[in-house]
């Protein structure tokens, strides 16, 4: 099978995730400067097969759009010409970060390494993918 993609997407910084071949697990893959991540995910879908992206669309709490927003919808038309055989879904993002960071904190990881945003971003991506797979099986 082929992978799925996560990606958290930010105007500084993406956070990519990938699922294993059999789509089950979401595991944190990279963070790219936003300017490179086409460049990067071309070159990642050569080499490894892309069923699907999943895309975190940044919400308030009331569900309306951020400032965020328009920057991720920007990139979502990106990636539809980019790639025109492969879907982009997306997911509410609402909450991922702060999830990560309470998973980093779970996961007993120290308080620099917490402080790191690109591995939050990368687990935020990882969040959002897994999300995605788990809304698949329900």
């Amino acid at each position: 099978m082929a992978r799925i993609l996560g990606i958290d997407y930010g105007t500084k910084r993406v956070g990519l995730a990938a699922t294993d071949t059999l789509q089950i697990i979401a595991s944190p893959l990279e963070t790219v400067h936003a300017k490179d991540v086409l460049t990067y995910l071309k070159a990642y879908v050569q080499r490894e097969p892309v069923e699907a992206f999943v895309l975190g669309m940044p919400k308030r709490l009331s569900g309306e759009a951020t400032d965020a927003t328009q920057h991720v919808v920007g990139f979502q038309r990106k990636l539809l010409k980019e790639f025109p055989g492969i879907p982009v879904h997306i997911i509410d993002e609402r909450f991922t970060s702060k999830m990560a960071q309470q998973a980093m904190l779970a996961g007993g990881l120290k308080k620099k390494d917490r402080q790191d945003k690109g591995t939050v971003d990368r687990l935020s991506a990882a969040i959002i993918l897994q999300s995605y797979l788990e809304s698949r099986s329900i």
